[in-house]
């Protein structure tokens, strides 16, 4: 066996079966440490000092790990990877590697420290990214970018924070993945993206062309707009047809604090969601636990005649929001709304604390064909399980849904902008079935 494991070693070395070792190199690995040097081989012993370096050097294949440190510079991958050779970028076996924004230089345009355009099979996993933040309105400053046509990207494992405009009128993002052209296959999955300063922008977004992602068991908190945005029909794409996020989940993400109360862009207002899709299309949001938030979900289209359609939220767990539970349908008649939905199985327990009139569950403009269906409300002080102020809410059907009673408090539904203090008289306005239950919770099957 020595002998053969000698000959196969020496032949590709002088030639011999060379088709066969070219077609198997080793995978690429280069090591960044801050006591390192870019004149170095890029080695564990003799490391790169910056960032900047190994993305230069990185190549399909490459994994590049960082050592424990804070690097004032930007990650900007430079290379696509292929499917069975990604490109790479991540903490060294768990250290705490730090990119630091603080001292960037301010400027018009798209600021962010990790930064990915027209690339393929990335990966960016366990990293710090922080204390990106601007004065300019006119500057969108990001945690991570990533635009053009990417795909195949996996954001996984990292911690975004302190991402700031300090302007009224400016925007930012913690995470921001924009499809001008065709995306598909993003996956931000196991991050911590907390304590941001958004401006109109969003703490998590998705927006434009991008067919089938998956954003999943992230912690968004401490912020002061959207926690996790799908967006469709704002120009974003090259292609109007399909200018629209679409095909993906939304899953298992704790999602708290998140509110646009003190945002000098909303003046006050309680209008901030948790999860929100505006003009997605075919998108599950199920398992998602949401608290202390303005809303909790929120699904419609902020333009006229577009919709948030085939959205499935399901098994949420949603309470102690500010506004209301979940809300669908557009906020005035010169908006979209939401159509072909299904609203199944959550536990909306005691939203609207501000007592605005939101309710569990909030029904507003261009509201139809959409399922509730077997969800379990519990009511706040408001005392409100349904709002509905508009009369365009057609063909919505309400079946197997429990509303639990209160010892000396009864329980309000607004329907059609009616008020029903009588569960039956509730029940023949909406046309909910009768398997629906108002009752105590010890009453429960």
């Amino acid at each position: 066996m020595k002998k053969i494991g000698l000959f196969i070693v020496l032949g590709c070395a002088a030639g011999v079966l060379f088709a066969f070792c070219s077609h198997h190199p080793a995978d690429q690995v280069i090591y960044v440490a801050m006591d390192g040097d870019d004149q170095n081989e890029g080695t564990l012993e003799h490391p790169f000092q910056t960032i900047a370096k190994a993305g230069s050097e990185a190549e399909a294949g490459t994994t590049v790990y960082i050592r424990e440190g804070t690097y004032e510079e930007p990650l900007i991958v430079q290379r696509s990877g292929t499917k069975h050779k990604p490109v790479t970028f991540q903490a060294y076996e768990e250290e705490e590697v730090i990119l630091d924004g603080e001292n960037l230089d301010s400027a018009d345009g798209d600021q962010a420290l990790v930064v990915l355009e027209d690339k393929n099979y990335i990966n960016i996993e366990g990293l710090t990214i922080k204390n990106v933040t601007t004065d300019l309105m006119d500057e969108t400053v990001m945690g991570i970018f990533i635009s053009g046509s990417s795909s195949h990207i996996t954001v996984k494992d990292n911690t975004v924070k302190g991402i700031k405009t300090w302007h009224e009128e400016g925007n930012g993002h913690g995470i921001a993945v924009y499809g001008t052209g065709p995306m598909k296959d993003i996956n931000i999955v196991h991050n911590i993206v907390e304590d941001l300063k958004l401006g109109t922008s969003e703490s998590i977004v998705l927006n434009g062309d991008i067919d089938g992602f998956t954003v999943e068991e992230n912690m968004v908190r401490y912020s002061d707009n959207i926690g996790i945005d799908l967006i469709g029909y704002e120009g974003v794409a090259d292609n109007p047809a399909a200018d629209y996020v679409r095909n993906g989940n939304v899953q298992n993400n704790t999602v708290h604090h998140i509110s646009s109360f003190s945002n000098p862009a909303y003046g006050g207002e309680y209008s901030a969601a948790a999860i929100y899709v505006d003009g997605g299309k075919d998108i599950l949001i199920g398992k998602n636990e949401l608290y202390e938030n303005d809303i909790g979900i929120e699904a419609t289209s902020e333009h006229a005649g577009k919709y948030a359609e085939d959205i499935q939220i399901t098994d949420n767990l949603i309470s102690h929001n500010y506004y209301t539970g979940i809300s669908i349908g557009g906020y005035d008649e010169d908006r979209g709304g939401t159509r072909d939905t299904l609203i199944s199985e959550n536990t909306l327990y005691q939203n609207d604390t501000k007592e605005l009139d939101g309710g569990q569950l909030l029904l507003q403009y261009n509201v139809h064909d959409n399922e509730i269906k077997d969800n379990k409300f519990t009511a706040s002080a408001s005392r409100i399980f349904i709002a509905n102020f508009f009369q365009e809410n057609r063909d919505n059907l309400l079946t197997e849904n429990i509303y639990y009673k209160e010892q000396g408090e009864e329980g309000i539904w607004i329907w059609k902008d009616e008020e029903y203090t009588s569960f039956s008289a509730f029940i023949d306005a909406s046309g909910s079935d009768e398997t629906s239950q108002y009752i105590y919770a010890d009453e429960e099957e």
